[in-house]
């Protein structure tokens, strides 16, 4: 009787899991350009290809792949930088269909550019930088107000107010990035598109504005996508990550499973080549090299584009485009061959324990 009553005790005072917030969906989106092939005809270049996933509110999503696979693409298409050849976004379980609800999406979402020498305006001066966002959304009743502004989010990212006169050109790559960063949080938006925001910088000066990422989404509970090429760099600051190849999302997971147990075989390389800082792990491990060329976004092979470059690709990967599909809770993976790598993987896990119970000593 008292163990009942112990029990129901228990559970009355367990915590509910709180269910993470949706806050942007994309379903099915497409980006197609239009490149001229001869007189009069033009061929569809798939940059973006039927991409779906969500991020949820205060997560980082890390977005990585090979140069020319979609990613910048797929961050101005959200943004409605480009306009969508197909497909829907979502925020906060709203269609996005009319100007109104565009202008409304871009007060509560912003873009970090990736060079922050061309994305600043050359004649402009860090306060109209800044301020430029107040300014066309009207976010301030006068001058004053708006002065005060700046001069918060310039000391939020780390400026000081007697640079607020001051021109780009005057500044370092990691400064300019600053000022970027401020612009970018001017309308105090819950989501940020981070388009490799770092790869321009220097290495030190690339752990500085990742800190300061970390440390603005702690303090106002920012959304990040976070597009880049460096792995270590996305794992250290993603949630989860999404692997792009030729326009399609591969694979999707959290930071540390995809990073640590991919099942995409482009994933595996992809990781098969993020160097290792222990020497003797680095000895052991094996660097995949992939044959032949990317394909071209204009001339996609049928069936799974990694086909032509998969190692274990089969006959049913030229017929048909594998889905995205959630093979595990949390964890999505468009590929037929999925079950093979996990299978080798479990191999080799269960054949390096059983070296290790070898290699103790006998007491």
């Amino acid at each position: 009787m008292d163990e009942n009553i112990e029990k129901n005790d228990m559970l009355e005072n367990e915590t509910p899991v709180e269910e993470k917030e949706e806050l942007v969906r994309i379903e099915g989106l497409k980006e197609y350009f239009d490149i001229p092939s001869g007189l009069f005809k033009s061929k569809k270049l798939k940059a973006v290809d039927d991409v779906s996933f969500s991020i949820m509110k205060g997560e980082t999503l890390g977005v990585v792949g090979e140069s020319g696979c979609g990613k910048t693409t797929l961050g101005r298409t959200l943004m409605y930088l480009y306009k969508p050849t197909s497909g829907k976004i979502f925020y906060k379980n709203k269609e996005i269909k009319t100007k109104q609800d565009i202008n409304n999406f871009r007060l509560k979402t912003t873009m970090v550019f990736q060079d922050p020498y061309s994305s600043l305006n050359p004649r402009m001066t860090v306060e109209d930088i800044v301020g430029e966002p107040l300014d066309v959304h009207r976010l301030c009743k006068g001058k004053k107000e708006r002065k005060k502004k700046v001069l918060e989010l310039m000391g939020l990212v780390g400026l000081p107010e007697e640079h607020a006169t001051r021109y780009p050109h005057e500044f370092s790559g990691g400064q300019r990035q600053r000022i970027g960063i401020a612009r970018a949080l001017a309308v105090n938006p819950d989501f940020i598109i981070c388009d490799e925001p770092v790869s321009a910088l220097d290495v030190s000066i690339q752990a500085q504005v990742i800190n300061m990422f970390e440390e603005l989404q702690e303090k106002l509970g920012l959304t990040l996508m976070f597009i880049a090429h460096d792995i270590l760099v996305v794992r250290h600051i993603s949630d989860r990550i999404a692997v792009m190849y030729l326009g399609r999302v591969v694979e999707l997971a959290d930071a540390d499973v995809i990073c640590d147990k991919p099942l995409h075989p482009y994933t595996v390389t992809l990781m098969s080549a993020v160097p290792v800082p222990d020497p003797d792990t680095a000895k052991s491990s094996q660097r995949i090299l992939l044959e032949g060329d990317i394909p071209s976004p204009l001339n996609a092979p049928s069936g799974c584009p990694f086909r032509t470059r998969c190692p274990i690709a089969g006959d049913e990967c030229a017929i048909e485009m594998p889905k995205l599909e959630e093979v595990e809770p949390g964890r999505f993976v468009a590929c037929y061959k999925y079950g093979q790598l996990k299978r080798t993987q479990e191999e080799n896990s269960s054949q390096n324990n059983s070296d290790i119970e070898q290699d103790k000593p006998e007491q």
